[in-house]
Parts: structure tokens; C-alpha cells; sequence
């Protein structure tokens, strides 16, 4: 079955607090309501729209006050928060070092979203759960470490926790990723598409709503914690593959302009980009992700491209629609 169709809850209806409200977050809420959870969304503002069903609450979870508050009253707890690029280094250990010691104290388990970095450089391996770390950039490293962190207080009973990875996003709400606002605005107006690295060759990219399905599977199956799953995610084919897919859908090639070097684009300025620059290894080198793992220990299949692209598209047309006006 796909992770967007329809997955049956827990025995019971549980507490979920989500913390972090961009698009893993806000997808995430939506579907833990969805399949009947009582949801909180969490971060620092409290504002804006939630899903139907969702409370939203202001807290501040980089600090122990603030992430106790976030966290009370939760059976499980997600943690989607992230931080502007240039601050994960700094602040990201920070945030883990108060929500930790806030599950520690209320005892909610705690499911953590996690990126590829901790791998590094693969040379075109197929990443699976037992892939070394590897990572020699700074943020791969810092990833790593945090992740340690988080297996060394589940397995020393500290805290119940599980990481779920994920892939680049891409989907509806995806604004920061390679393949969100820099292509789906551009191809739908009819402007330049970044072509980031070397776009033939294979690449792994994860739907949010994959993402969303995955780590609410998660929170509703105590039994996998204590370790690393990689998130549903379609099997990787090359950017120039998907972004032809798009212009099969608009029918009309796109306009795609190589981006071999690192310069400011779309929604990615100067600060951005220059500390991206020690991740640019992932547009050089294939990067393949393999979940059949959780696929085949949950029964959860990924959405396929195609139907990921088409959701892209229609949820771009939807946002760029009043400027069309």
C-alpha cells in the first residue's frame, strides 16, 4: 500500500506533540489527525494555519523549559525542528540536549526526523540502514553525532527513541529543497530550472508525504525503536529523468541551466549556499537510498514519482495562483 493511503492506527488513541512546524512538521501533524491521534503542533511563534484537528502552542524547544512545555502531557513525541542552515552546527545539539532531557523526564518515546549526512560520502553506494558513517563535512559530522546521542540513551534506558531518514524532500508544501522552490515555480512560469550537479545521475528523493506516513508508523510501533529506518522513498532515478517528467506534464520541455558551481538561486541566497557548499558532494556522486526495510517490516510503500510529481504540480499552481491575478 502506498504511504499516503490510508494506515490504520494504533489500538488506542494516543498524544502526539510534533515539534516544528514547516513542511515534514505540518505534514506530519496532518497525518497523525488524520489516523485519529490527538495532536499538538509546536514551535517557536504558534501562529498560522494548522490541519484540521491539529492545536497549535508557542514554545521555544531548544531550551529545557520550553521543551518540557512542548512536551507535556505527549505520549510520543516528534522531532521535526530545524534551524536556518548557517545555525545547525551551533543550535541543532542544543535543541537535542533539551528535548532529550524532556522525554527523559515525562517519559513520551521519541521519534526523530533524520537526514542522509551521517553517511558522507558514498561513491554511488546504495545507502541501507547498515551504511558506516562516514561523514567528513561538518554538519555530517554533527548529524552523527547527535544520532549517537540519541541510540546511547535509548540503549541505556534513558529515553524510548527511533530516527526515521529521509531522502531530499519533495511535495506539496516543499519550498526548501533542490527539487521544490527553485524548480516548480520556474517550470510552471516558464523561467530558468536550476540544473544542480550533475543531474544524470541517480538521486533519491523522499514525497513529505512519505515522510509524514513513515514517521507516524513509527510513533504508533514501539517496536522498532532503537534504531535507524530510512523512510519510505521511491526508488531514485536521475534529475534530468524527473525534471523531463515535469515538462511531459506542463508539454513543454523546460528550460534547465546547469549549475555545476554553487551561486545563489531560487530560495537559496549567499548565506545558504555557502554553507552548502561542503554538501555538494550529494549532486556529484549518485545518491541512492534504499527503504525496503520499513517497507517490508510496517507495509508501507512509497508514493511513486510520477503521482509525486503531479501533487507537486498542482499544490505549485495552487500557491503561485494569486499572482496571477
Amino acid at each position: 500500500m502506498s504511504a499516503a493511503a490510508s494506515v490504520t492506527a494504533g489500538p488506542t488513541r494516543t498524544a502526539h506533540t510534533v515539534l516544528g512546524a514547516g513542511a515534514a512538521g505540518t505534514a506530519l501533524a496532518a497525518e497523525l489527525a488524520r489516523r485519529g491521534h490527538a495532536v499538538r503542533l509546536v514551535d517557536r511563534s504558534g501562529t498560522g494555519p494548522a490541519p484540521d484537528g491539529v492545536e497549535r502552542l508557542a514554545a521555544d524547544a531548544s531550551t529545557p523549559e520550553g521543551a518540557l512545555a512542548a512536551v507535556a502531557g505527549a505520549d510520543v513525541v516528534h522531532h521535526c525542528l530545524n534551524v536556518a542552515y548557517h545555525l545547525q552546527v551551533e543550535v541543532m545539539p542544543r535543541v537535542q540536549r533539551a528535548v532529550l532531557a524532556a522525554v527523559e523526564t515525562t517519559g513520551a518515546r521519541l521519534v526523530v526526523l533524520d537526514t542522509l549526512y551521517p553517511y558522507g560520502e558514498t561513491h554511488g553506494e546504495v545507502m541501507t540502514e547498515e551504511t558506516p558513517w562516514r561523514a567528513t563535512s561538518r554538519k555530517g559530522r554533527m548529524r552523527a553525532e547527535l544520532d549517537r546521542i540519541y541510540l546511547e540513551a535509548h540503549r541505556e534506558g534513558r529515553a524510548r527513541v527511533v530516527l526515521g531518514r529521509s531522502a531530499d524532500f519533495v511535495g506539496p508544501g516543499v519550498l526548501n529543497s533542490t527539487l521544490g522552490g527553485a524548480v516548480f515555480p520556474a517550470a510552471l512560469t516558464g523561467g530558468e530550472v536550476p540544473g544542480i550537479g550533475d543531474i544524470d545521475l541517480p538521486h533519491s528523493y523522499t514525497n513529505i508525504e512519505d515522510v509524514a506516513a513513515g514517521l507516524a508508523t513509527l510513533g504508533e510501533h514501539p517496536e522498532g525503536d532503537g534504531r535507524v529506518w530510512h523512510l519510505p522513498t521511491a526508488p531514485a532515478a536521475t534529475t534530468r529523468e524527473i525534471l523531463t517528467l515535469i515538462g511531459e506534464r506542463l508539454g513543454a520541455p523546460l528550460t534547465i541551466v546547469p549549475l555545476s558551481e554553487l551561486r545563489p538561486f531560487g530560495p537559496f541566497d549567499e548565506v545558504f549556499m555557502a554553507e552548502y557548499e561542503e554538501m555538494f558532494y550529494q549532486h556529484t556522486e549518485p545518491q541512492i537510498m534504499d527503504s525496503s526495510a520499513f517497507e517490508n517490516a510496517f507495509g508501507v510503500r512509497p508514493v511513486p514519482l510520477p503521482r509525486t510529481v503531479d501533487s507537486t504540480l498542482a499544490w505549485y499552481r495552487e500557491l503561485l495562483a494569486p499572482a496571477r491575478v
